[in-house]
């Protein structure tokens, strides 16, 4: 406990001195996503050619999440295989540092930093990368009429696949989220590689690379290798059709013919956002992953995200069609994963600052023994922007495992109970 003091303490002086500096000055920065309000429903970061660079600019930001959790859980309580009974409390708050700096015209870099998080309350870095929206620093006006619709990103980061990632909590960074919990097969991995993007009249193409791996290493595996790739595509359409309505669809694809371990859907080291649901009677550690559903396709993977996004005035739609595919190098068949999500969310008030919306979230798979499993998630959530960097929301969830098998911890298993989450971004 002495040492997550620490941490606040070295978080609050951190936002509340170096962010009392930098109100003082200019914070924007070109084709940046804004990590208050203004960055809602905004996807990959904004593509502009304008550039208001004048010199080496630092942005300081970061998040702090604090959630009231009040769930129940339970399952089938056979012998050998009851959960821990959970009550109502405060959660391990979570804290987030984030530097963006526009090094020259037309490129910048992002890093964050975890300061606390679930599963790791020590400070440890997410990723980072470098964004290159010009190529002056070859020469003045280098390819400018391809530069005009091209995006380059490199580095450790958070690989673009699907548009549900955007809308993620990402730690204590909460504030794109209008629920409490991420999708139940939580795509979302931090990995080595480049993106290459095209947007030109509301259409959007890219293509990556990655070494598929999560902890980065030079080591070899028993095959002699020291790891693999995986390759990245997604094509859509965004366009603001007239001052009431905006449709964007996307198709994304990650591909790997095989990697040492697939992260895809286990690389959130930060934690599902409900707390010690689903836990093993006598068991001291906590399985930070838990509510979420691994697939483990552990070696070779396809998968496959299609994400249609409609807003109207204040209503608006999100949804994710998945599919994944794959197996172990000790598998002989492949296995298969599904994933059906839609919410509807109504924003109202004064500049949308209210919301009210829901969430169906259902998975069917068959999982590493061959059973076929489904689990089935409802939320309902509401929310108040007191600013626009300050979100309260409340959510209430239900959760539901069907057809795990009777040496299954979540054989017959169930949690739902409200949570209240206070968010702060800036």
């Amino acid at each position: 406990m002495r040492t997550i003091f620490k941490i606040f303490a070295i978080a609050s002086f951190l936002f509340l001195g170096i962010g009392n500096i930098q109100a003082q000055n200019d914070r924007n920065l070109d084709n940046y996503r804004e990590p208050d309000k203004d960055g809602i429903n905004v996807f990959e970061a904004p593509k502009d050619t304008i550039s208001t660079f004048d010199g080496l600019k630092v942005r300081i930001g970061g998040a702090f999440a604090l959630q009231f959790q009040a769930l129940d859980n339970e399952n089938a309580n056979l012998e050998g295989y009851q959960i821990q009974g959970i009550g109502e409390n405060f959660n391990l708050p979570t804290a987030n540092f984030d530097i963006d700096v526009a090094l020259y015209e037309g490129i910048r870099m992002h890093l964050r930093t975890y300061l606390s998080s679930r599963h790791h309350n020590e400070p440890y870095v997410k990723g980072g990368y470098l964004l290159v929206d010009k190529l002056d620093f070859v020469h003045k006006n280098f390819l400018e009429d391809v530069m005009k619709y091209t995006t380059i990103k490199i580095g450790h980061m958070e690989n673009n696949y699907g548009d549900a990632h955007f809308r993620r909590s990402d730690n204590a960074q909460a504030i794109y989220n209008p629920f409490v919990g991420n999708l139940i097969m939580d795509a979302f991995t931090t990995e080595v590689g480049a993106e290459l993007y095209y947007r030109r009249n509301g259409f959007i193409g890219m293509v990556g690379f990655t070494n598929g791996k999560l902890n980065q290493s030079v080591s070899e595996n028993d095959y002699g290798k020291t790891g693999g790739a995986s390759f990245l595509a997604k094509l859509g359409y965004d366009k603001q059709i007239n001052n009431d309505l905006r449709v964007r669809l996307t198709g994304s694809m990650y591909n790997t013919g095989y990697i040492p371990n697939t992260y895809l859907y286990s690389a959130d080291r930060a934690g599902a956002r409900y707390y010690n649901v689903m836990q093993a009677l006598g068991s001291e550690s906590d399985d930070f992953r838990a509510s979420r559903y691994d697939p483990k396709l552990s070696n070779e993977i396809t998968a496959i995200m299609i994400n249609p996004f409609v807003k109207y005035r204040g209503l608006e739609f999100f949804g994710t069609i998945e599919t994944a595919t794959g197996k172990g190098s000790a598998e002989v068949d492949d296995r298969t994963a599904n994933q059906y999500a839609g919410e509807l969310i109504y924003r109202f008030g004064l500049d949308e600052n209210m919301y009210i919306g829901a969430r169906y979230n259902v998975v069917d798979a068959e999982d590493i023994s061959g059973q076929d499993v489904n689990i089935n998630r409802f939320q309902a959530a509401a929310g108040w922007f007191m600013t626009k960097n300050i979100l309260l929301k409340a959510e209430y969830v239900v959760q539901n495992y069907d057809d795990f098998s009777q040496t299954s911890i979540l054989n017959d298993g169930k949690f739902n109970g409200a949570t209240v989450e206070a968010v702060i971004s800036f």
